[in-house]
Formats: C-alpha cells, structure tokens, sequence
C-alpha cells in the first residue's frame, strides 16, 4: 500500500469516530486469569484503562506500518480501506463499496502507554479463511465473523477484530499482514458527493444532521452509556454506534445499509420497528467478547423512498438508548 495519497483525500477517505459503516466493535483481548483482559505483549492490567489524547505526529510508526496515513477523530486514529475491487450486488443493486464493502480499523492510546486496536475487515469469501489464519497467527482476536448483506455476488464476509498491547507498530504490523492477504486496494477512491436525495428532510425526519461521504449519506447515533470492553474503557461511540449509510438510486429512492447498537431489552423493540416498516432484517449477533453493557447489533437492508425508509428507522431508534452523532469535521467536508 503507498503513502502517495494526499492527507484531503484521506480526511475524506476515512470516517470519523464511528462513520466507520459497518460500526467498529470487538472486543476482550488475550485472557487472563478469572477472564480478565489482558495486554498481550505481558503488561496486564489490574484497574481501569482510559483512553487518551494524541495527535496523527504520535502515529507515525502505525501509518509506516499500514503504508497508509490516517486521521484523528477525537481520541481515534482512523484509517479506512473501500473494497473497490469487489463489484457487489445485492438483490439487483449495484453496491457502492462505501455503502457496505469496506474495512475499517481505530487505534487508540491508553493511560499506561498501551494501545487498542478495533475494526472490521470486509473479506471476499475466497479470501476469508487465508485472513483467519493471519490473524491468529499474528495473535489479533476475531470477535465476530458474519455478513452485513443478503443475498449478494460474490460473497463477502465481515471479521471484527480486536488487540491490545504496548507495541502499536506491531499492532498494525499484524493487521497489514492480514490485509495483505487479501486484494484490498491501496489506493484512495476520488471524493464523490451524494445527489439525489433529500438529505434535510432525512435529517428532519432522523433527528441528525447527517454528511457525506465517499458517495453515500451517513447519518449516525452513539449509546449514551460509557461503554467498557474488559479493563478498557472506550471513547465515546467507539464500538457503540448506530450508522445509517444511504445510497441514491434516483428520483429519491436509496439503498440503505447499517445497524443498530442494542442492548438486550430493546432488542425486540428494534426489530419489530424494522419489521413493521418493511426493512429486511439480515443478522443479529454480537460485535464484541466482553463488552459492558452487552451490546447486541442488528444490520438491515431496504431499498426505496428514501424519506419513508428513514421514518422506519426513526421509530427504531426512539426504542434505544443513543443521541445523535454529528462530527464536527465530517469525512468530505474538508
């Protein structure tokens, strides 16, 4: 992967705190003893962990790492990689790769000099156990392997991934070598504005003020709990967030990919809303290993008026607990 890419390109390539769609989530890190999480490199932790600031100067030895430089979004370092190699479609729709066919991956510093890495990695079928094996080789964490589309060609699978450890460069070390088994492009895909929709009826129907980027409309919701994975306490949103990705098919008709964050109580709640709404409800399933609260994520599918479809999606989230998300500096605003 080249370092060629300019840093424009990139603050619009890569998504901020959780624009990551599909969400970032993973969880735990290597067992210690009675369950408890700890750094894999040997320096376990016995209190609370929290995360904190740095700036994209402090990633340096990550972005050399990953070939590829990436952006801070509050206390997250971001990179982002469209599989724009995949030609992907979904009953009948021609998928955009920034509409549900990307990797995305966050490292976050901690207050005793470790870091976190979380993401998810959009793996051809073909692809898939190649990675797997990197993976465990290298001793990154799988925490959900699943899909995020029905029936589609060809087949793509998802596999969140989790680590922990002092050494960042060797975090992102192991995670190159996964991605290096896979045909995930290097480059960057040239900024695309969303047309089409009308986003200010979108926003006033969701209740947030949505952006776009890399060619579809994102609109985005966080839990309102701190959320804490094992010892690890998580920023704001980070593995705990509710994306809506949409993506215009003409005349104010979209295609609309996401999921929600839940926890075990509005479950039922969310998928009846989707239900009633005619939304196709894909998968339920876990993100993480040992997140608190247990989150549970549900991904959708719906194609047609874009407006109508966001009504759906507004009577689900008045059933869980989040507030909206609006980064002040959304991907392609710069």
């Amino acid at each position: 992967m080249d370092t060629s890419d300019s840093e424009n390109v990139l603050r619009r390539r890569v998504l901020t705190a959780a624009a990551l769609a599909p969400v970032l989530a993973g969880a735990g890190t290597a067992a210690a003893r009675g369950g408890r999480p700890a750094v894999q490199d040997g320096a376990g932790a016995t209190r609370r962990l929290r995360p904190v600031t740095t700036t994209a100067e402090d990633w340096h030895g990550v972005a050399r790492a990953m070939g590829r430089t990436g952006i801070m979004a509050g206390a997250e370092y971001q990179l982002g990689f469209l599989r724009d190699d995949l030609r992907v479609t979904s009953r009948g729709v021609s998928v955009h790769p920034a509409l549900a066919v990307g990797s995305h991956v966050s490292f976050v510093r901690y207050d005793d000099g470790s870091t976190l890495l979380m993401g998810d990695l959009a793996i051809a079928e073909s692809e898939l156990q190649h990675v797997i094996g990197s993976l465990h080789a290298k001793g990154l964490q799988q925490t959900a392997i699943h899909k995020h589309l029905l029936a589609h060609s060809p087949e793509v699978w998802w596999v969140h991934v989790h680590g922990h450890r002092h050494d960042a460069k060797a975090l992102a070390g192991a995670l190159r070598s996964a991605l290096d088994r896979t045909a995930t492009p290097a480059r960057a895909r040239p900024v695309e504005r969303v047309k089409g929709l009308d986003t200010k009826r979108i926003a006033a129907v969701l209740g947030v003020k949505g952006f776009d980027d890399e060619g579809v409309h994102k609109c985005l919701f966080f839990r309102r709990e701190t959320v804490t994975m094992g010892c690890l306490e998580m920023p704001p949103g980070l593995g705990a967030m509710s994306a809506f990705l949409f993506q215009p098919l003409g005349g104010g008709r979209a295609a609309v990919n996401g999921d929600f964050a839940m926890t075990a109580d509005e479950v039922q709640h969310v998928l009846a809303a989707l239900h009633r709404g005619g939304v196709s409800i894909i998968e339920l399933h876990n993100h993480g290993l040992d997140d608190e609260p247990r989150l549970f994520f549900v991904h959708f599918w719906a194609v047609g008026d874009a407006v109508q479809i966001a009504r759906t999606l507004r009577r689900a989230v008045d059933a869980t607990d989040v507030a909206p998300f609006e980064p002040v500096h959304p991907a392609g605003s710069r």
